[in-house]
């Protein structure tokens, strides 16, 4: 959520800014703003609504050329979405200081209080102009921005990123980081801030990651880090794999419809250099944590939230079926928060595509207070989860734009599939062959994958014909369970109609009172060759949705000549491993989606009331 912008160089700021916020456009917004100082004199635009209003305003009413500025992009926490609401907020009764911020202050109402028992007068409803106020304030007293802002950063309790400029000091962005995401670009004469990447891909991939309770001091020729204390911090540049034009629609109609079409590229990257040819996995980023670390795991638990943790179901499958550790998933949000049993023999694996999701952070460091040890499997280098976990297993998705998980949902299946197989080897689980056989058929899922979405048509045909149905229902065994669960969840996102995914076991022991006539129910079968005789059941399952009047989608392996005699559509997909099959299964459903919210007429890359990024508890 929000998206931060920050620059100071010699380019045309304006650009640099409007250019950064609408890479961030994913993130998810509801109001827009910019802050630039020229000629020693502070100039704000902000409103509420796309980034096309802002830019319109601008239009309107031109800001001057300046050199130095910050942006913003607003998701509304405190305060409805206005052109009041939205940031920059302006500081001190001359309104000479901008800030942007990113977050919740916790502790607002208290510091807002003493404030308004001094005179203070406040121009909206939001939390984030009491730091404004407080910075102006300490700036007035001490005339030392950099000890103003650093005094007022102590105060604040929450998750925070916050950036500061003053028309009084016109070459130097101050920021801080709690909690929230803040990435620095490194330039040459020029310098940048982001909430992630993304804002300044296009001009540099150079970066740093900025660290917990972090304050940057950035200009054009120097980037300085301090602790909250004052005391000065190195950093580590990394360089950053991809380019401006992976977050471009490159010709396609969405950056939904993009990025199911990248799912082949983005399981092959994340596989690259992981199995070799002969179906051996080896995962270099887990080489710190030795196989008498992984023999001593009594127990997993992997923490996510949303799409995540449907692929942690996924997992779940894979590593009790291959390496026989007992696996819960446990949504993020919940897990801190009950008490849960863990201990130095518990192996936590966090999942999170922005590594910046703060419930499961906030899981990790909880996990770790208790002794466990952590992997995380993430998308974004640099991200903070990567940082704070014991290993991390990057999946190479590439920047994923579109709000609703595609790409790095399959990613991150198949990086669990991959570590389901390193700690089978580990601890003897499967024999040579059985290893070699089911690493060599990961190796296939790019390939399958490709042939899946070659047929792709039929699936967005029937979510095209399905545009008006007020409910639709997922059924799913085994691995097919979260993938049910994954599909509803996708028209939920960017269809907004009711949709539930259920184990198929549990359709007589409730959700079957759901069917009514015509109701679409999309089923995913299990293949016919499957040694625990699933398919009949789940066949039994589908008589009895159609002898109540739903009309049934089925998801099936390609050969069952079965299914078609029961289903009044059936989409066929390659043979697989049964729980490498998830992969496979998913792409229709993400397409059926993508297709009924395309003929609904709704935006599928930022659905209503969605972030990409969740960065607050």
């Amino acid at each position: 959520m929000c998206g931060i912008v920050g620059y100071v160089g010699p380019k045309a700021t304006v650009d640099v800014l409007i250019g950064g916020l609408r890479r961030l456009e994913y993130r998810g917004y509801d109001s827009a703003g910019i802050a630039v100082i020229s000629a020693g004199h502070l100039e704000m635009r902000k409103k509420s609504g796309k980034l096309v209003n802002l830019e319109a305003e601008i239009a309107a009413h031109p800001l001057p050329e300046s050199h130095i500025g910050i942006g913003h992009t607003r998701w509304a926490t405190h305060g409805a979405p206005t052109d009041g609401n939205a940031h920059p907020h302006l500081g001190g009764p001359a309104h000479k200081l901008a800030l942007i911020h990113n977050g919740i202050i916790e502790n607002f109402a208290e510091l807002k209080a003493e404030l308004l028992a001094e005179g203070t007068r406040f121009a909206s409803e939001t939390d984030t102009e009491v730091a404004a106020h407080l910075i102006a304030r300490e700036y007035e007293q001490t005339h030392d921005l950099f000890a103003a802002f650093s005094s007022v950063m102590n105060r604040l309790h929450g998750a925070f990123t916050i950036l500061v400029v003053h028309q009084d000091q016109p070459d130097v962005v101050l920021a801080a980081r709690r909690n929230a995401p803040l990435v620095i670009g490194l330039g040459t004469g020029e310098n940048f801030l982001g909430s992630d990447v993304a804002a300044f891909v296009e001009h540099t991939k150079r970066a740093v990651s900025v660290g917990q309770d972090e304050i940057v001091v950035l200009r054009a020729d120097s980037v300085e880090l301090f602790g909250f204390d004052g005391t000065p911090v190195a950093y580590t540049e990394f360089e950053v794999d991809w380019d401006a034009s992976a977050a471009s629609k490159g010709g396609w109609p969405s950056f939904m419809a993009k990025e199911i079409a990248d799912q082949p590229q983005a399981i092959a990257d994340t596989l690259m250099g992981r199995v070799r040819p002969d179906g051996h996995v080896v995962l270099d980023d887990i080489k710190q944590i030795s196989t008498q670390q992984i023999n001593d795991i009594e127990r997993i638990i992997i923490v996510a939230c949303g799409t995540a943790s449907y692929a942690g179901d996924v997992a779940k499958y894979a590593i009790e079926k291959w390496a026989r550790i007992p696996v819960q998933v446990e949504l993020s949000h919940e897990f801190r928060y009950r008490s849960p049993i863990v201990t130095p023999n518990t192996l936590v694996i966090a999942i999170s595509q922005s590594g910046e999701t703060m419930d499961t952070l906030m899981a990790v460091r909880y996990a770790q207070e208790l002794g466990a040890k952590v992997f995380a499997i993430c998308n974004t280098q640099g991200a903070t989860l990567a940082r704070e976990s014991d290993a991390v297993i990057y999946t190479h998705a590439g920047p994923e734009v579109a709000v609703a998980s595609t790409k790095a949902l399959t990613a991150q299946i198949t990086a669990g599939y991959m570590l389901a197989l390193v700690l089978a080897e580990a601890r003897g689980a499967l024999d040579e062959a059985h290893l070699t056989a089911l690493g060599q058929e990961l190796l296939h899922l790019p390939k399958k994958v490709s042939e899946v979405l070659e047929n792709i048509s039929q699936a967005s045909d029937l979510g095209t014909a399905h545009a008006n149905a007020k409910s639709v229902l997922f059924l799913g065994r085994n691995v097919g369970f979260p993938v049910a669960m994954e599909g509803a969840l996708k028209l939920k996102e960017i269809a907004y109609i009711h949709a539930e995914g259920f184990a198929a076991g549990e359709l007589k022991h409730g959700p079957i009172a759901l069917i009514e006539e015509g109701q679409p129910v999309i089923v995913m079968v299990p293949s016919p060759d499957d040694v625990d005789s699933l398919h009949p059941k789940v066949i039994s399952n589908i008589q009895e949705i159609r002898a109540r009047g739903a009309k049934v989608i089925a998801i099936a392996e390609e050969g069952d000549g079965t299914v078609g005699n029961y289903a009044e559509a059936v989409i066929y997909v390659p043979k697989t491993d049964a729980i490498m099959a998830a992969v496979l299964c998913v792409i229709p459903l993400q397409a059926f989606a993508l297709a009924l919210s395309t003929a609904k007429g709704l935006d599928v890359d930022q659905p209503r009331n969605l972030a990409k990024s969740v960065t607050v508890e």
